[in-house]
């Protein structure tokens, strides 16, 4: 097993576990602070004014739909470029909010379950726990440092846990990501190394099947066979083909398969502009 956070059933099944928490890069866990909920919101908007000036990116993680909601408008209203990524956003969509992200078309992302994403943001220095002291799953200790995890690709790396009180998970959180930036720190100095941001290309995943990209001769005769068969269908037909693609393009997705999830999503698109609903 290899695993970030690795519990009783990795632990377990293993003969011996071996460590490794050094980065190549140098790059320690993120400074970690706790503060009062009671002043979060407020809070948090000075934090995230001080990154916006210097260029990098902030994830905001809440515990419901509502107050992600809520909070997406709030920091809209004073000026922030935010996007709240939901649920009802599908695969591809998400990908490209993260892109986007990345890119800085917008500074802030406010989700609620935000491990899912499982890509790197290497743009991201500052992680904000929204009411960290609500015990839960997506407060738990393998949670937490998780989340916390995703200002570690930055050199000011940084995690801010919003609580009136420490919870046996949070305090189990910051432990652990103490302790493994204690090592870091010391191996860092030791060997004379100074942290370095990583950096890595947005790669435009979705570029080959954006409009107005190049296709091939065969790109063209493939979508002349499609407006074929599409002319041909009846509107049931057509509502039957859409949710058949609609699998393929997650399937395409889960399998990190984006250019052709892209393409199927197209697809779906021109069938839904004649006139049928999925």
């Amino acid at each position: 097993y290899v695993s970030a956070t690795p519990r009783s059933y990795e632990l377990d099944r293993s003969g011996a576990v071996v460590e490794q928490v050094v980065r190549p890069t140098g790059l320690v866990d993120p400074e970690l602070q706790v503060r009062p909920a009671a002043s979060q919101v407020d809070d948090l908007l000075s934090e995230i004014r001080l990154r916006v000036e210097l260029e990098e990116r902030v994830l905001v993680t809440t515990l419901t739909k509502r107050m992600a909601e809520d909070l997406t408008d709030y920091l809209g209203e004073h000026g922030i470029r935010v996007r709240y990524l939901h649920s009802d956003i599908d695969t591809v969509e998400r990908v490209e909010i993260i892109r986007d992200l990345r890119l800085g078309e917008f500074d802030v992302l406010v989700g609620i379950n935000l491990l899912r994403e499982g890509l790197d943001m290497p743009e991201v220095s500052l992680v904000a726990i929204l009411d960290a002291d609500k015990e839960g799953f997506l407060r738990s200790e393998g949670s937490l440092i998780q989340t916390i995890g995703r200002a570690a690709r930055h050199a000011n790396g940084k995690a801010i846990l919003y609580a009136d009180k420490i919870t046996g998970s949070m305090q189990r959180a910051i432990d652990e990501t103490e302790r493994r930036r204690e090592k870091q720190i010391a191996y860092n100095k030791q060997h004379g190394i100074t942290p370095q941001t990583i950096r890595k290309a947005v790669a435009d995943i979705m570029e080959g099947a954006r409009t107005g990209a190049p296709m091939s001769p065969k790109s063209y005769a493939r979508v002349a066979e499609e407006e074929a068969e599409y002319a041909a269908m009846s509107p049931q037909q057509m509502a039957k083909r859409i949710k058949s693609l609609e699998k393929e393009m997650y399937l395409h997705a889960r399998n990190l398969e984006f250019e052709e999830a892209a393409r199927v999503r197209d697809q779906i698109k021109q069938l839904q502009s004649r006139g049928v609903l999925a």
